[in-house]
């Protein structure tokens, strides 16, 4: 098995080109990323190894908020620290960038927050009853871009 070797051991530095920079996100530059994307990656724990799993999803009112079904998933990161990613790369240009959401993913279930939930328009991609609303809280948002 072949090993990727990180160049920064050697003390060289990692570039991405003359003319390209990598930036930190300030969190509102994250919200607008997020605001606009629709498919990300949900991190969690499942008997202590990590998962990951692609899902849609909307941002509302700052929670990152998707649907699933019943279930294994649902009973493994309610109530659980998780963490979403959402990104988009431009390999032609060599741009991109990278928004990450830590925080608490919670089953919406009080009425008046699944009636706004469902007002967002949520559609999942994946055939199948995903009718569980689920949002995260953010503990904290971070990102970068190479521009």
């Amino acid at each position: 098995m072949d090993v990727l070797r990180d160049p920064r051991e050697d003390g060289a530095t990692v570039s991405t080109s003359a003319t390209h920079r990598l930036e930190e996100l300030s969190v509102d530059q994250c919200l607008t990323l997020l605001a606009g994307g629709s498919l990300g990656r949900l991190v969690y724990l499942l008997d202590g190894a990590p998962q990951i799993r692609p899902l849609t999803y909307e941002l509302h009112r700052g929670s990152v908020v998707f649907r699933i079904g019943y279930g294994d998933l649902l009973d493994a990161i309610h109530q659980q620290q998780v963490v979403f990613e959402v990104d988009h790369g431009d390999p032609t240009v060599r741009t991109g960038w990278s928004v990450i959401v830590r925080g608490t993913a919670e089953e919406i279930w009080r009425t008046d927050d699944l009636e706004v939930a469902r007002e967002t328009g949520l559609r999942p991609w994946a055939p199948g009853t995903r009718d569980h609303y689920v949002r995260i809280i953010p503990k904290s948002i971070t990102g970068r871009r190479i521009a």
